[in-house]
């Protein structure tokens, strides 16, 4: 499961684990124009773990889930 919400300055995807156990946190996505941020909490260490992508990032990430084992550079 999913949801998506339209902020001023962001759009947020939130990922929910519905899976059998056992079962990982949600994770936030926040699309800013200049780059996007993972965020996920880390029972283990009582934190709220973030990963910023570039734009650039994001999208050679999205191309790469759909292409076999390789390297590539996108055009």
């Amino acid at each position: 499961m999913f949801s998506i919400e339209h902020d001023f300055d962001a759009t947020v995807v939130t990922l929910v684990d519905e899976g059998k156990a056992p079962l990982m946190e949600d994770v936030v996505v926040h699309s800013f124009e200049e780059c996007i941020t993972i965020e996920q909490f880390d029972a283990r260490t009582d934190r709220m773990m973030k990963i910023t992508l570039s734009i650039s990032q994001m999208r050679d990430l999205a191309a790469a889930l759909d292409l076999p084992e390789g390297v590539y550079r996108r055009d």
